[in-house]
């Protein structure tokens, strides 16, 4: 008996999503959105590798906005999965191992002899966020790489390998670079090579100069939406932040990596956080929504915002991404997988 309790609530999830999405409930949420002009952005949702919703809302509230069908959102550190991702590929080829010290590529980093690929990938490393300098985001006009690692060395560490975890664009600035150097091309084309090409993917991309068709941020002044007066100069974070996409490409990307397209399920494990130990894997988070286990990334520049996730037992996936927020991502995305999961759903007041 208790063995059939144990695996009723491993499905449990599963039965109590069903098999279809109600669009007519979330139809009504984001016409709610867009009428109390409450965020512009674009929703997708796959199920069983299929796209089974998508929505757009709110862009009509900024009567300037230009765009098209597929104009796409800088997702923020969304990239980090797919930097992650493209680690784990050179560890399937043996062209690098967890286990390698940051002292065989970067020896002038503090700590350099200690940290791993492992910490680098982890969040583990106890280096510090380059993005960030004398406590404001300094990255909005473009730097060079020597003043990155200038400051990434300044910094040091805060911690031991290991000892805990604490988010670090600094370790992911470094991985980019190791990528970079063992492939002998920047980012740009790897990304191109080993996840856009085979994939099919049209509409994502990393960062290029006078980059087109990527909606511009915003920021709501009180009575209406204003463009942002400085956004980060996404050169300085390649392989951090740079990615721009549209929801329903990284949700082809989520559903191939998820069903061992790209790499293999062994070597996703091992990107995954382990159940019950970790909220952070190497490269995807877990994310909790009622009970209900996630895993993905979420991503944030000056004036976007987007959120990735998966969860295995319905296989669906969710991608959500804003260039206009007055509800925070996480409780925007609460909201729709409430709504998928037929629960009840509250708006904010103001």
């Amino acid at each position: 008996m208790k063995n059939k309790f144990i695996l009723l609530l491993a499905i449990l999830p599963s039965l109590l999503f069903g098999q279809t999405i109600n669009s007519d409930k979330l139809n009504a949420y984001f016409s709610l959105i867009e009428s109390k002009n409450l965020g512009v952005g674009s929703v997708s949702i796959f199920k069983n590798g299929r796209e089974v919703y998508a929505k757009t809302f709110g862009q009509k509230n900024i009567p300037e906005l230009s765009y098209k069908q597929h104009t796409k959102y800088q997702v923020g550190s969304v990239t980090k999965m797919i930097t992650a991702v493209l680690i784990f590929k050179l560890i399937e080829e043996n062209k690098l191992r967890l286990s390698d010290r940051l002292a065989e590529f970067y020896p002038q980093i503090p700590n350099s002899e200690k940290i791993t690929i492992q910490n680098l990938l982890g969040h583990t490393s106890g280096l510090g966020s380059y993005v960030v300098k004398d406590g404001e985001v300094w990255v909005t006009e473009k730097v060079s790489d020597k003043q990155i690692m200038d400051l990434i060395i300044k910094q040091g560490i805060s911690f031991e390998p290991g000892e805990k975890v604490a988010y670090s664009n600094s370790a992911y600035y470094l991985l980019t670079k190791i990528l970079e150097g063992k492939y002998q091309k920047p980012f740009q084309k790897i990304v191109r090579k080993e996840i856009i090409k085979p994939l099919r993917l049209k509409n994502l991309t990393s960062f290029i100069p006078d980059q087109k068709g990527v909606f511009p941020p915003y920021h709501y002044n009180g009575s209406s939406w204003s463009p942002l007066d400085k956004e980060i100069d996404f050169l300085n974070v390649v392989g951090v932040g740079d990615v721009s996409a549209t929801s329903r490409d990284l949700n082809v990307f989520m559903n191939n990596l998820f069903h061992y397209h790209i790499i293999n399920k062994e070597t996703l494990k091992l990107m995954e956080p382990v159940l019950g130990k970790e909220e952070w894997g190497r490269g995807i988070a877990l994310w909790k929504f009622g009970g209900i286990n996630f895993y993905g990334h979420g991503g944030d520049t000056l004036g976007s915002h987007a959120i990735l996730i998966y969860n295995k037992e319905a296989d669906i996936s969710i991608a959500y991404n804003t260039n206009a927020e007055r509800i925070k991502k996480e409780d925007f995305i609460k909201n729709v997988i409430d709504l998928l999961y037929d629960r009840e759903v509250n708006l904010p007041k103001n």
